[in-house]
C-alpha cells in the first residue's frame, strides 16, 4: 500500500479517486489475467518441455562425443603416447651417445693431449723470451730514469709556477684590490643617491596628484554610476521579474499542483487495480486448475499408480535388470582382456630393451656363513613324529623277515 500523505487530503483528490479507480480497474483486470495465464504457460512449457528436452540434449551429448572422446584419451592415445615418448627416450639416447661419439669426445681428446701440452710450451717460451726481460728492463732502466725526469718535472713546473704568478696573477689582484673595487664602491653609492632622488621626485609629481585624482573626482563620479545602475536594476525587476514571479507563483504552481494530484491518483488507482486484479486472477486460475485436475490429473494419476506402475516393475525385474547384468559382465570380461593386453605390450617393452640394451645387472647372491663344527645347531620344533626321549620299544620286523623265520 502507498504511505498516506503528509497532509490533509483536499477535495479534489477525493473528487478523483474513486472513478479514476473503477476505470482502471476496469481496464487493468483483463491485462493482468492475460499475463498471468502467459506466466502459467510459460512455467508449465520449462517444467514439462524444455527441461527434460534440455537433459536429454545433455545425455545424449554426454554419450555421443564425450564418452567416445574420454574412451579414446584413456583407452588408445594415452598408451600410444607413452609408447611414442619411450621410442623418443630411447632415439635420443642414441643419437645422443652417437653425437658425443663423432663430435665431443675427438674434439675433447684434441684439446686436453693436444692443444693444453702445446699451449703450455708456448707460453713457457714466451715467458723465458719476453716477459723476464722485460721485467729486468722495468725495474732496473725505466723506474730509476722515469724518477728523475719526474724530480725535474716538479722543480720545473714549481719555477715556471711562480714566475705565471708574478706575471699574470699578482698584478691583476692588485689591480681589483686598489682600483676596482674602491671605484665600483663609489658608483654604487652614487646610483643609491639618484635612485632616492628619483623616487622623491615621483611621489611628488605622480602618486599625490592621483591620489587626489581618486579621493575628490572618480569617487563621487562612481558614486553617481552606482546609484544610477540602481535605479536601472528597480526599474528592469518591477517590468520583468515580479510579473514572472506572479505568474509562476499564482499560475504555474497551483496548475503544477493540480496535474501532480490526478497524476498521484492514477498511479495509485493503477497499483491498486493490479493488485486487486492479481487476486481476481489468482481466485480464476484456482479455480480453472482445480477442474482441469479433476478432468485430466486425478485419472493419469490413478492410471499411473494401478497400471503403469505395476507393468513398469515387471519390466524393470524380468527384462532391464538381467540386461543390466549382461551388459556388466562384458565390460568386466571387455576390462579383463584390455588388462591382459596392458600386461601383454609392457612385457613385448620390456623384452624389446632387454635385447637392445641388455638385461639389468642384478644383485650378487650373499656368501654363506660357515658355521664352526662345534657350534650346537639350531634346535628343531617338535612334531608328531618325532621325541625328545630315548626309545623304549623295539622296532617291529615287517612281514617278509617274520615270514622268512616262520620258514
Amino acid at each position: 500500500m502507498p504511505p498516506p500523505a503528509d497532509g490533509p487530503e483536499g477535495c479534489i483528490a477525493a473528487a478523483i479517486r474513486i472513478p479514476v479507480r473503477i476505470v482502471v480497474l476496469v481496464l487493468v483486470v483483463p491485462v493482468r489475467m492475460v499475463w498471468d495465464a502467459l506466466v502459467v504457460g510459460g512455467k508449465f512449457v520449462q517444467r514439462t518441455l524444455l527441461l527434460p528436452v534440455g537433459r536429454a540434449l545433455a545425455w545424449l551429448g554426454r554419450v555421443l562425443f564425450v564418452v567416445p572422446v574420454v574412451f579414446l584419451w584413456e583407452q588408445v592415445l594415452v598408451p600410444l603416447g607413452h609408447g611414442l615418448g619411450w621410442l623418443g627416450r630411447m632415439l635420443g639416447v642414441g643419437l645422443a651417445w652417437v653425437g658425443k661419439a663423432v663430435f665431443v669426445w675427438p674434439w675433447v681428446a684434441l684439446w686436453r693431449y693436444v692443444v693444453v701440452p702445446v699451449g703450455a710450451g708456448v707460453g713457457w717460451l714466451g715467458r723465458v723470451l719476453f716477459v723476464v726481460p722485460a721485467v729486468w728492463l722495468y725495474a732496473y732502466v725505466l723506474t730509476p730514469v722515469g724518477h728523475g725526469l719526474a724530480w725535474l718535472g716538479r722543480m720545473l713546473g714549481a719555477g715556471l709556477g711562480w714566475l705565471g704568478k708574478a706575471l699574470f696573477v699578482w698584478p691583476w689582484v692588485a689591480l681589483w684590490r686598489y682600483v676596482l673595487a674602491p671605484v665600483g664602491r663609489g658608483l654604487l653609492w652614487l646610483g643609491a643617491v639618484v635612485l632616492a632622488g628619483l623616487a622623491w621626485m615621483g611621489r611628488v609629481l605622480v602618486v599625490a596628484p592621483a591620489v587626489w585624482l581618486y579621493a575628490y573626482v572618480l569617487t563621487p563620479v562612481g558614486h553617481g554610476i552606482l546609484w544610477v545602475g540602481r535605479g536601472i536594476g528597480t526599474l528592469l525587476r518591477w517590468i520583468f521579474v515580479v510579473p514572472v514571479v506572479a505568474l509562476w507563483r499564482w499560475v504555474l504552481v497551483p496548475v503544477g499542483k493540480g496535474l501532480g494530484v490526478v497524476a498521484r491518483e492514477v498511479g495509485d488507482a493503477l497499483g491498486h487495480a493490479w493488485r486487486v486484479a492479481g487476486r481476481i486472477s489468482r481466485s480464476v486460475g484456482r479455480a480453472i486448475g482445480t477442474l482441469l485436475r479433476w478432468i485430466f490429473v486425478e485419472p493419469v494419476r490413478w492410471a499411473y499408480r494401478t497400471v503403469l506402475t505395476p507393468v513398469g516393475h515387471f519390466v524393470r525385474d524380468a527384462v532391464l535388470r538381467p540386461v543390466g547384468q549382461a551388459v556388466r559382465e562384458a565390460g568386466r570380461s571387455a576390462r579383463k582382456a584390455l588388462a591382459a593386453a596392458r600386461e601383454s605390450a609392457r612385457q613385448t617393452r620390456a623384452d624389446v630393451r632387454r635385447m637392445l640394451f641388455g638385461a639389468p645387472a642384478r644383485e650378487a647372491a650373499p656368501i654363506p656363513v660357515q658355521k664352526h663344527r662345534r657350534e650346537p645347531a639350531v634346535a628343531q620344533a617338535r612334531t608328531l613324529g618325532s621325541s625328545t626321549t630315548a626309545p623304549t620299544h623295539q622296532p617291529l620286523p615287517n612281514a617278509a623277515a617274520v615270514k622268512f623265520t616262520k620258514d
